[in-house]
């Protein structure tokens, strides 16, 4: 059995907690999918779905200053199961999104969600390497990186054909019950999720301490520019109309960015056993994204979309795997959720700016011109912050 897979046998709790992880993604998607189908039905305009994935990343991104507090504040292990159940009940009041009339009812939904979210993200991954020996952490980060790119894949495939056959409502209903037994299986979980506190965490502290350590502060950067091209996905809906391919060439696209990223941990993982590539590797798997996402926009063949879509998000999975795994590795875990969740701040601010931004244009403006204009703004962020931390390289450890 290959290594990185030997931990989900020998580790009881990393296995419960990663399958809790993969269970819960997974129904996430299985709700995004239809949903975004299913409004741009009822009201016939792309900017319901840009609003949806604007509003799941922007709560989540304004609650990460209170959401790493409570990551080293708490008990990790009860937050997750508390977001986990938050999310199933949520998930139900998509039932009742029936007409154009009732559209917000969605966007309140998928706003309470992100408010789990928002809770959830931090707390887990700060408690990843509490739950795993150090020598397995490198291993368990390509395991957990590669869970939301899985999820992605099964969950958009999925859920793209399960809303064509059954319709959206059985896919709310289902994803409902996933989140309740990814609750159980947190659970489930023995090992402690952080270290004893020996005094209550401030948000201030993980700010000052990022300024004290430009390595840092570089590195809860890094997520951002693949955050600024993620308005991309505003104009999926609209570009598989335009291929002609429908709700299920949406699924298709979304399980593109999934396998992409289910791909790009793996692939990568060799980097985190040479620290001196890892800024230089950060920034290649930026200007990759960017680059792949201009060529999409100039495709001529929807297979050839797809095979882009892939390449660009293998190198954003990687990126986001790679930054991670340096945070947990550098940050004590005192302040771990706090620096967690800035790293998530950043790069969900991003991703909300570059959403409504796009969902402001995706109406009137054709979907390849915007798609070319997210690579490029990814392209030169990762120019200059290449230019920014070149200095720093020789002192990654």
């Amino acid at each position: 059995m290959p290594p990185t897979l030997s931990i989900l046998v020998r580790n009881r709790d990393f296995r419960r907690l990663f399958s809790a992880d993969l269970i819960g993604l997974g129904a996430d998607w299985f709700v995004q999918i239809p949903l975004l189908s299913l409004l741009l039905q009822l009201t016939g305009s792309g900017a319901w779905g840009a609003l949806i994935l604007a509003a799941d990343v922007g709560v989540i991104a304004l609650l990460q200053p209170y959401a790493g507090v409570i990551a080293d504040r708490f008990d990790r292990r009860r937050i997750l199961i508390i977001a986990e159940v938050a999310m199933a009940v949520a998930t139900l009041a998509l039932l009742l999104v029936r007409t154009a009339a009732t559209a917000w009812l969605a966007v309140a939904a998928i706003a309470v969600i992100a408010v789990a979210k928002a809770f959830f993200v931090p707390a887990a991954s700060a408690a990843l390497p509490n739950v795993v020996d150090a020598e397995d952490l490198p291993a368990a980060n390509a395991l957990s990186g590669s869970a939301w790119g899985t999820m992605l894949v099964v969950g958009a495939s999925l859920g793209g054909i399960a809303s064509a056959l059954f319709g959206p409502y059985w896919c709310f209903a289902a994803s409902s019950a996933l989140c309740f037994l990814s609750a159980a299986l947190v659970a489930g979980v023995r090992r402690p999720l952080q270290a004893a506190r020996a005094s209550k965490p401030e948000i201030g502290e993980a700010v000052r301490y990022i300024r004290r350590h430009p390595r840092v502060a570089s590195l809860v950067t890094v997520k951002a520019a693949v955050g600024l091209g993620n308005g991309v996905l505003t104009t999926f809906p609209l570009l598989a109309a335009a291929y002609g391919v429908g709700p299920l060439g949406v699924g298709l696209l979304f399980a593109a960015r999934g396998l992409g990223a289910l791909i790009g941990p793996f692939v990568l993982r060799r980097v985190l056993s040479h620290p001196a590539w890892l800024l230089p590797g950060l920034a290649v798997s930026m200007s990759v994204y960017g680059l792949t996402y201009m060529a999409v926009s100039a495709a001529p063949w929807f297979p050839l979309v797809l095979v882009g879509v892939v390449l660009a998000h293998l190198a954003a999975g990687g990126n986001w795997m790679m930054s991670n795994f340096a945070l947990q590795t550098e940050v004590p875990d005192e302040l771990r959720g706090r620096v967690f969740a800035t790293d998530i701040l950043f790069a969900l601010l991003s991703v909300g700016v570059s959403q409504l931004i796009v969902g402001a244009f995706v109406d009137r403006v054709d979907p390849r011109v915007l798609i070319a204009a997210c690579g490029a703004v990814t392209l030169v962020y990762a120019i200059g912050w290449a230019a920014v931390t070149t200095r720093q390289r020789p002192a990654v450890s």
